[in-house]
């Protein structure tokens, strides 16, 4: 993200400075791996959504109580087809 907004190009090189900058030893290939999966991700509209995710669910947590399966599988769907998916568990690239 701070590579985004400083308007900087988000590859291997500039990861690894940021990484090593935040006294982060990071390996080489989760680096390249995380480059990769960046290459396809609109980081202006997934940090959009990830600010408007919060204010979203929280009426749809205070609409009902009840758990129903058919609901549950209808957001994993919904999930596994959002671009932004890959943003979930990045921290464990690097410990």
């Amino acid at each position: 993200m701070m590579l985004h907004s400083a308007e900087k190009e988000i590859d291997e090189k500039a990861v690894g400075a940021v990484l090593k900058a935040a006294g982060v030893k990071a390996d080489d290939a989760r680096v390249k791996a995380l480059v990769a999966s960046l290459a396809s991700v609109d980081i202006g509209e997934a940090m959009s959504q990830a600010i408007a995710a919060p204010a979203a669910a929280a009426p749809a947590a205070a609409a009902g109580g009840s758990s129903d399966a058919p609901a549950a599988e209808a957001d994993a769907e919904e999930e596994a087809d959002d671009p932004e998916a890959g943003f979930e568990g990045l921290g464990s690239l690097f410990g």
